[in-house]
């Protein structure tokens, strides 16, 4: 789970209005927890504590160091409890995250034990605003969340997990490396998804990488990893990820993809190691002579960062339907760049009508990327983005 400032429910155009109960079940909700995210360090160090008390196996869900892991189960779930009022994006969200949780082993019991655990780590800090009110609302809220992952979990015919062998390890630069991985046997994933990934340098700590590929016969899957500042897992990725090591990946998630049938034009950007499933999604798009033009915006600081620049202006050169425009924010004008944000680049064209959009990228640049765009005029509904914890 993940819970992030970027929402991880893409929008749907036209959302169903939530009934009135729901809604004021989400205000209560929202008010109580407005009240409780100050003490988040101490509610969920009461809440490990007491789910590891009444479900003392979910421990081995967890690393070692429970430092790393913080405050992040809690806030995923109070996030995900928030967004009950936005079913039509929180139901598919939530059957990804069930069959996700596969991969740990989880029972419907241990859904009882979180639930429990959560009510009581915030009854413990709210004293008097937990009212029995506040309680039925956290209650059925995650009630309704919970179900609706147990039964994705329970009607999944595919392997909870996947075991997948490391063939190659490329440094790119001296922050970034490309792996590449054959798995057991073919990861059933959509171009423009992602994965949870476990490496033997950090068990239990798992993370979401991109597939920068679509699915080939030989199940091959190819990953761009950056190591960043802090990032247990990417740095430990980047720097001793060995041919052979042995990883584990969980299903794929995300509903980022684009209907070639449907589409009459693709506004596709991407900062940084973001290009990566659009580059799977244009790896899919290039089986086919005839797609909907496609423009693809790649940015970065500088010049260097843009690693796979060179490979995707090879792709554009057989493929007219595709064009690519790279973006530096600084560096001077240099032929061919735009030069600015990713959000300033694709605003000078306007608000980009008839076009499907999907943005990819980190947290920050998807939120200034999007409020961008819809101060420019493009419609919520256009815009498709998957944001999640990168590390």
């Amino acid at each position: 789970m993940t819970a992030d400032s970027v929402s991880p429910f893409p929008r749907s155009s036209a959302p169903r209005e939530a009934p009135a109960a729901v809604t004021a079940m989400v205000r209560l909700i929202r008010d109580s927890w407005a009240k409780s995210e100050p003490y988040i360090a101490e509610i969920s160090q009461f809440f490990y504590g007491m789910l590891f008390t009444l479900a003392p196996t979910t421990r081995d869900f967890f690393p070692i160091n429970m430092e790393i892991q913080r405050g992040r189960l809690v806030r995923a779930l109070v996030h995900i409890v928030q967004m009950v009022d936005r079913p039509d994006d929180l139901a598919p969200f939530l059957r990804q995250l069930g069959r996700d949780h596969r991969k740990f082993g989880v029972v419907p019991r241990h859904y009882e034990a979180v639930g429990t655990a959560l009510l009581a780590s915030l009854k413990n800090h709210l004293g008097r605003e937990w009212t029995p009110e506040v309680e039925r609302a956290w209650a059925e809220a995650f009630t309704i969340a919970a179900r609706a992952m147990q039964d994705a979990a329970a009607s999944d015919t595919n392997p909870p997990s996947w075991s997948a062998t490391v063939v190659e390890h490329r440094r790119l630069t001296w922050d970034l490396a490309l792996v590449r991985l054959v798995p057991d046997q073919p990861v059933p994933y959509h171009p423009g998804q992602y994965v949870s990934v476990e490496v033997p340098q950090r068990p239990r700590l798992w993370r979401y990488l991109s597939p920068a590929n679509a699915p080939r016969e030989d199940g091959g899957i190819e990953f761009h990893v950056r190591a960043i500042d802090g990032g247990w897992v990417s740095r430990a990725i980047v720097s001793h990820t060995q041919p052979g090591d042995v990883w584990r990946l969980g299903p794929p998630l995300g509903r980022m993809t684009v209907d070639r049938e449907a589409s009459r034009g693709v506004l596709m950007v991407a900062g940084g190691t973001g290009v990566a499933p659009l580059r799977s999604i244009l790896d899919h798009l290039a089986l086919w002579g005839e797609n909907p033009k496609t423009h693809l915006f790649y940015g970065g600081q500088a010049r260097e960062d843009l690693y796979d620049l060179e490979e995707l202006r090879a792709l554009a050169s057989v493929n007219p339907w595709l064009t690519v425009t790279p973006v530096v924010e600084r560096g001077g004008d240099v032929p061919g760049f735009e030069q600015g944000t990713l959000a300033e680049a694709i605003t000078r064209y306007g608000s980009w009508p008839d076009h499907d959009v999907l943005v990819s990228g980190s947290p920050a640049m998807i939120r200034a990327t999007v409020s961008r765009m819809l101060v420019a005029g493009s419609a919520l509904g256009q815009i498709q983005y998957d944001p999640f914890t990168i590390d």
